[in-house]
């Protein structure tokens, strides 16, 4: 692995340091000043120009990150508010933009997209016939189990930084889902790994939806940065593309009084089923590239707030189409997770200087 610009294995390192620290690692912290106060964070240092932070009262969401000291993971002004003060259904199901900032958060467990009333009677209890939801689903508003983290050295000589959690997600008279979570980045490295599995532990048939709201910020993301496409069919866009007529390609800089611009795109894989769409900002010399398994997440949408004072775009890989839950059940294409029936999303983050 190379660090600072050097080749080192484990003995070089040994033989520098006492502590592996000195090249990167993972550091449990709580941040304490805020809105933020409480929220319990594994800051992640590859030593490779590579850092982030793992909310684990955030379902283990991404938080900041940087690459060689600028910033990506998108930060909004509401900070990584504590979830204790969240309320699922304030502002008529909105709630979610007053926590809204990150690199990563995640959407679901049994709802994504914009809220719906829907039938519940799966679960069998006469006073809640029907479920309602706000906006991309409760999952990102609970802590995590912290099962784990540190660093751990492998036999093929990589140092992997690891944590891993569980959240749950459950009520009574309602689902029961479990989502374990593995987060790896290796020592010397620019890329960040994420395993997820979601589990229906309960004994009903449960509805799963899942999205990654994957948002890059500034400086990444300024006035000249490209967001790139793999080959692709646009399916749907919101009314404010043709009236703003704003490029989905290349990037402005912050306008005033921007709606959010948002697509779904049909993205074509490569032969192992993945994509890889990915932000270029030729003028700082750096990239960042989502990739995903096509398979797992079907549906993309691309999402473009371009407002001054929220300035971000967004990458959003998806289990079902942009019309939501309420579409899905109408045509037959909704996911209900029998009782122990799981399912695996692996994804990789990755930054780095263009060629």
């Amino acid at each position: 692995m190379k660090l600072y610009g050097r080749s080192h294995d484990r003995q070089s390192l040994a033989r520098h340091a006492g502590d592996l620290s000195a090249a990167g690692g993972v550091r449990a912290v709580v941040l304490d000043d805020g809105s933020e106060r409480g929220i319990r964070t594994l800051e992640f240092r590859t030593g490779g120009g590579l850092s982030f932070d793992v909310l684990v009262d955030r379902a283990m969401d991404l938080g900041g990150a940087e690459f060689e000291g600028r910033g990506f993971g998108w930060r909004s002004a509401t900070g990584f508010r504590h979830p204790g003060l969240h309320e699922y259904r304030d502002d008529d199901g909105l709630s979610m933009m007053r926590s809204f900032s990150g690199l990563l958060l995640t959407a679901g467990l049994d709802h994504t997209l914009f809220g719906a009333e829907v039938d519940a009677s799966q679960y069998r209890y006469p006073p809640r016939g029907t479920a309602v939801h706000a906006l991309h689903g409760r999952v990102a508003n609970l802590p995590a189990r912290l099962t784990g983290y540190g660093e751990r050295w492998q036999d093929d000589g990589r140092c992997v930084l690891w944590a891993e959690g569980e959240v749950r997600q459950a009520a009574i008279f309602g689902e029961h889902l479990r989502l374990t979570r593995r987060i790896e980045a290796d020592l010397g490295g620019s890329e960040i790994r994420l395993t997820d599995r979601v589990r229906n532990a309960g004994f009903d048939p449960t509805p799963h939806m899942y999205l990654y709201h994957v948002n890059v910020g500034w400086p990444f993301l300024d006035e000249g940065a490209r967001y790139e496409l793999p080959p692709h069919r646009t399916l749907w866009r919101s009314d404010s593309v043709a009236e703003q007529g704003v490029s989905h390609t290349a990037m402005p800089a912050p306008l005033p009084g921007f709606v959010e611009q948002v697509y779904e795109h049909e993205l074509k894989p490569d032969a192992a089923g993945l994509a890889r769409p990915r932000l270029v900002n030729e003028r700082l010399g750096v990239y960042f590239e989502l990739e995903f398994d096509t398979v797992r997440f079907p549906s993309f949408f691309q999402w473009l707030h371009l407002r001054e004072g929220a300035y971000a775009v967004g990458f959003e890989p998806s289990t079902h189409h942009v019309q939501g839950e309420a579409a899905a059940r109408e045509d037959g294409s909704m996911t209900f997770l029998a009782p122990g029936e799981e399912r695996e999303y692996t994804t990789a983050f990755r930054v780095g200087h263009l060629d």
